[in-house]
């Protein structure tokens, strides 16, 4: 589904009454998996990274299997942030002219804009002091979201079917 294909869906929808922020059950799915996907790979790495280390030769080594969490997130975080597109055109804009969740929507928003400025940063930058503040946010956002996300959804889908 293109852009204008999800904003005459959007618009189907409102003209039968349907609730306009819902995604539709195909696009919820592929971004719930997205966002299992992008969660679970960070909590692998951070396991396997912190727990999972090897004694070598000449020490400590990272898992084998450390690099490949690391790319399966990085791989995952395309994948999310190119839903973020989705989400924005069919959820967000129509959200954010809704009071009722709009605080939890924001800071929804902000936390993603974060994870996606801290792992860009985790990407690119080069100084190791700034490496290891950037990376401890991105932790903690991180591991914190999934409970926020969750909080948003149960608390809109009782909305919805109290009819409000």
């Amino acid at each position: 589904m293109n852009g204008t294909e999800l904003e005459r869906h959007a618009r189907r929808r409102r003209a039968h009454g349907e609730h306009g922020l819902r995604l539709s059950p195909r696009h919820r799915r592929l971004v719930y998996a997205a966002f299992f996907a992008i969660w679970v790979t960070g909590i692998l790495w951070l396991v396997f990274h912190y727990f999972l280390q090897r004694q070598g030769e000449f020490g400590a080594e990272p898992h084998p299997l450390e690099a490949w969490w690391l790319r399966l997130h990085g791989a995952a975080a395309f994948v999310v942030l190119w839903l973020a597109g989705l989400l924005w055109i069919v959820h967000v804009r129509q959200g954010l002219a809704r009071p009722k969740r709009r605080v939890s929507g924001i800071v929804l928003i902000v936390m993603f804009a974060v994870l996606a400025a801290s792992g860009w940063l985790l990407y690119y930058a080069s100084d190791d002091s700034l490496r290891d503040a950037v990376r401890l946010i991105h932790w903690l956002v991180g591991l914190a979201l999934p409970l926020l996300l969750v909080v948003h959804i149960v608390r809109g889908r009782k909305r919805s079917a109290a009819g409000k």
